[in-house]
């Protein structure tokens, strides 16, 4: 502004300039559907990930969505991946629900039919952009399990992001080693050579036979940050130890060429005032630093 409070020349000629920039910009971009206006990552530059099986319908779900959206708001995270999400004709989709509540975008994915009354599955919420949504029923598929896929921008960068929630018998370990090769085969044919991170409840601990393949490849978050634990420690349990013995079974696994684990922790340990528990599940929270990308 100029000392007498108007607009000088000078400065409606820049205004008229930049204005005229971003009508071009926007003519020149390829039409697709909004997206919900990204926040700003976390402070430390990290990409932010969250997972929790939500435990479908059980118990008080309005208190426990409560919760759930107060700890999701204030972790803001740049993407969640949701299991057991549910939906029906009394209840409205989870994972929307939760989407809708906290400004994000939800990708839902079931076996069950689309205009089934009753749906059951997985789903990634993100705050980024979403590029591309995809999924896949995983083998064997009469144990209908699936992974979700978002490909999501990251400050310039295509990150993949792989949802799933696999064979929950603890004997089940052939099962879920089948799971995984389909999972693995899944993501070399979609990465695109961009870089991965998997997420959700593996149903077995970080150090299972079954996942002695997948751990060549990528890394545990929780795991990598805290070194040395026992898979059954109390402390470092993800399901809820009011309900369950303690262990280790959700997991946020990175490829450890294109991610460093900067921190890790678990979430909604502690029921709320009145006592409500957030799941029968805790969640787990990873911030991931993107190292720069290797020269082809």
């Amino acid at each position: 502004m100029a000392a007498s409070g108007w607009p000088t020349l000078r400065h409606l000629s820049a205004r008229l300039l930049r204005g005229v920039a971003v009508l071009a910009a926007l003519a020149a971009a390829p039409s697709q559907a909004a997206e919900p206006q990204a926040r700003s990552a976390p402070a430390d530059g990290g990409l932010s990930v969250v997972t929790l099986n939500l435990w479908h319908d059980k118990s008080d779900w309005p208190a426990r969505q409560r919760q759930i959206v107060t700890e999701l708001r204030r972790l803001q995270p740049d993407v969640i991946a949701l299991q057991e999400v549910l939906q029906h004709p009394a209840l409205p989709n989870q994972a929307q629900s939760l989407a809708a509540a906290l400004g994000y975008r939800a990708y839902f994915v079931s076996v069950d039919a689309a205009d089934a009354p009753r749906r059951y599955g997985n789903a990634i919420l993100s705050r980024r952009p979403v590029l591309a949504f995809d999924w896949k029923p995983l083998q064997p598929a009469d144990d209908y399990r699936t992974v979700a896929h978002a490909r999501i921008e990251v400050d310039g960068r295509v990150v993949n992001v792989y949802a799933t929630h696999l064979h929950y018998k603890p004997e089940g370990g052939a099962i879920r080693q089948r799971q995984i090769d389909d999972l693995l085969a899944y993501i070399d044919a979609t990465a695109g050579g961009a870089p991965s991170l998997v997420a959700g409840d593996f149903n077995a601990a970080e150090h299972a036979p079954e996942f002695a393949e997948f751990g060549r490849r990528f890394r545990n978050a929780y795991g990598a940050l805290h070194p040395g634990i026992a898979d059954d420690a109390r402390e470092h349990s993800t399901l809820n130890l009011n309900q369950y013995a303690p262990l280790r079974i959700d997991h946020i696994w990175y490829q450890p060429d294109a991610f460093a684990p900067n921190q890790a922790e678990i979430l909604f340990n502690r029921p709320d005032a009145d006592g409500v528990w957030a799941s029968d599940h805790y969640g787990l929270h990873a911030v991931l630093r993107m190292t720069p990308p290797t020269a082809p």
